[in-house]
């Protein structure tokens, strides 16, 4: 099978590279450093491709730039699936996003919407954030020697375990949407962004902050946990570290 994978240089996007590769497929990737930009289309060729998996991502938390960005990506991959003649389109959105439609999440919705809505049959997998999102996090939210980590429920899950199950589910052909992906147990994101500082050597203290509004109350009443009926991955953030996964910076 040839597969095209969507910001296939990012967290996950190199593990389904290195998967799909590795169970025999053909992998074309579409990023900038390939000289593919799919905000504006340029580069954008999907001949003989069955599948595009889209694992793009954007680093903001404003709403606006995430649903202008997820938008623009979406239109033109699907507009390219449907001149090619793609026959699965496989989306990687977040748990719990019909209760947190804010910021980035915001621009998630967006672009379920448009999968949905589209003439492309689809698959969509909704999983919790990736272990390296702690460590994202950390670096992002630094004020000089400390960091402040917002209040927040997580259960985070392995990069390379979302990967696997994205191929797997290429593989099987558009299932619309499938049961969500969540890591083995609940983390405090402030836990998680200290033990990933002491495991990489970053110095400095870890503050919890709990953010404002509706969002914030999202972030820690469990709207972001997995719910009933969801699947669950194996590796504990622990053994992610203890692996050697993490590295300084995001």
């Amino acid at each position: 099978m040839r597969i095209a994978v969507a910001g296939g240089t990012g967290v996950v996007g190199r593990h389904v590279v290195e998967t799909a590769r590795g169970r025999g497929h053909e992998v074309v990737v579409l990023a900038r450093s390939q000289g593919v930009d799919l905000s504006t289309g340029a580069g954008l060729d999907l001949a003989g491709v069955q599948a595009v998996v889209d694992v793009t991502s954007i680093r903001t938390t404003s709403g606006r730039s995430a649903t202008r960005f997820f938008t623009e990506v979406t239109r033109h991959l699907l507009a390219a699936e449907r001149a090619a003649g793609v026959g699965h389109h496989l989306v990687l959105s977040i748990v719990g996003l019909d209760d947190a439609p804010y910021g980035y999440y915001a621009g998630k919705a967006a672009q379920e919407r448009l999968v949905q809505a589209g003439e492309v049959p689809w698959t969509l997998l909704r999983a919790t954030q990736f272990h390296e999102f702690a460590g994202q996090v950390h670096e992002r939210m630094r004020l000089g020697p400390v960091a402040l980590v917002p209040a927040m429920r997580s259960q985070p899950i392995a990069a390379r375990e979302v990967a696997a199950r994205l191929v797997a589910l290429a593989e099987a052909g558009p299932a619309g949407r499938v049961p969500d992906l969540a890591g083995p147990r609940e983390e405090r994101m402030a836990e998680l962004s200290r033990r990933w500082a002491a495991a990489t050597g970053v110095r400095g203290r870890v503050l919890e902050l709990p953010v404002p509004g509706r969002f914030g109350r999202a972030l820690r009443d469990g709207t972001l946990l997995a719910r009933p009926g969801s699947q669950h991955g194996e590796q504990t953030f622990e053994q992610w570290l203890t692996a050697g996964r993490a590295h300084p910076g995001p």
